[in-house]
């Protein structure tokens, strides 16, 4: 990977990390729904505009939406708003990981290996250790509403995978288009319309920066640039940077909002880590049915999958010529199932 590649692959880490700190400053400005709801609202106008049509059907874009949008990114925030520290979620939330191969087992058919299995157990450990942790000082309901939402994460990994969209910008703005109204119902349903109107008519740049970041920053400068870097690069060299989201996230919290870090924290956060580096980057069992879905893990907020696409310096395969007076033949590839990939955004 170019020295550029590489410091851009850092900087989408960083950027996902510190969003953990950013959506906590949002959340003393709109109630958590309402801000999930602005968030993809900015994120999709007016980029919907420029990306073109749709490169997948509209049915994955609204189970996706749903998922992804209205469930992960509604319980992630309201998780954070009922008092789970940011830096912590930066770290829990990592769990999805786990949840993805999960799911990928019962509906794709993926076998997990035992090296995966071992990062599974790992990671699962390190959840019990941050819960403890968790359970000393704050609320494990909170602790729990993250853990959903990690849920919903995997589930919307595996979704998709079978989407298997080509262009991963152009994705994610046209799934943004969907939880809009969804979580606005939900918000005044539940937070109500006289706190949503106040807390728009109290906007001051403070908050409109934080919705410009958690829309802009994050959702599509983050996830274009990590669909750019895959285009170029193997997704085995890629995933592995996403691993530096909790550590960007804990520490901007303990820097911008003095969150304590203890020592369990710290523990918790080497088991989870490497957990799920061994979760992730393992390699799964192909399904036995050929006609399955072959094994694309998600990476950043979340990042969707993408597939692999040869770079744009290497010369393309010549083309096979039937020598004259032979009978034509049909020339396939080798069917190879798509690397692994791994995501983390926020």
């Amino acid at each position: 990977m170019r020295p550029a590649h590489l410091a851009l692959a850092v900087l989408v880490a960083a950027v996902w990390g510190v969003n953990f700190t950013v959506v906590e400053i949002g959340l003393g400005h709109f109630p958590p729904l309402l801000f999930s709801a602005l968030r993809f609202l900015v994120a999709a106008l007016p980029a919907v505009f420029f990306v073109g049509r749709p490169k997948v059907g509209w049915k994955w874009i609204v189970a996706v939406g749903l998922v992804l949008g209205v469930a992960k990114f509604g319980l992630l925030f309201v998780g954070m708003d009922a008092g789970m520290p940011a830096g912590l979620s930066s770290l829990v939330l990592q769990i999805q990981s786990v949840f993805t191969a999960v799911i990928a087992f019962a509906v794709l058919g993926e076998r997990p290996t035992r090296v995966r299995l071992l990062g599974m157990g790992v990671a699962l450990a390190g959840i019990g250790v941050a819960a403890a942790d968790e359970g000393a000082s704050g609320s494990l309901g909170a602790f729990g509403l993250v853990i959903a939402a990690a849920a919903c994460w995997g589930a919307s990994n595996v979704l998709t995978r079978k989407a298997s969209p080509p262009d991963a910008l152009n994705f994610m703005v046209w799934v943004s288009t969907v939880p809009v109204l969804p979580l606005l119902a939900l918000s005044l349903l539940t937070e109500g319309p006289s706190r949503d109107l106040a807390a728009l008519r109290a906007l001051d740049w403070q908050g409109a920066a934080t919705v410009g970041y958690v829309a802009w920053v994050t959702t599509v400068f983050g996830f274009g640039a990590w669909g750019w870097l895959l285009h170029r690069h193997p997704a085995s060299t890629v995933a592995p940077f996403s691993l530096l989201v909790p550590v960007f996230g804990m520490t901007s919290a303990a820097l911008f909002l003095g969150e304590p870090v203890s020592g369990l924290r710290w523990c918790a956060a080497a088991l989870l880590v490497g957990g799920v580096a061994l979760t992730s980057l393992a390699p799964a069992v192909p399904p036995a049915d050929p006609s399955a879905v072959p094994s694309v893990a998600q990476t950043a907020d979340r990042a969707p999958a993408q597939p692999e696409v040869q770079p744009a310096d290497q010369p393309a395969v010549p083309p096979v010529v039937q020598p004259e007076g032979t009978a034509r033949t049909s020339v396939h590839p080798v069917d190879v199932p798509a690397p692994e990939r791994t995501g983390a955004g926020s």
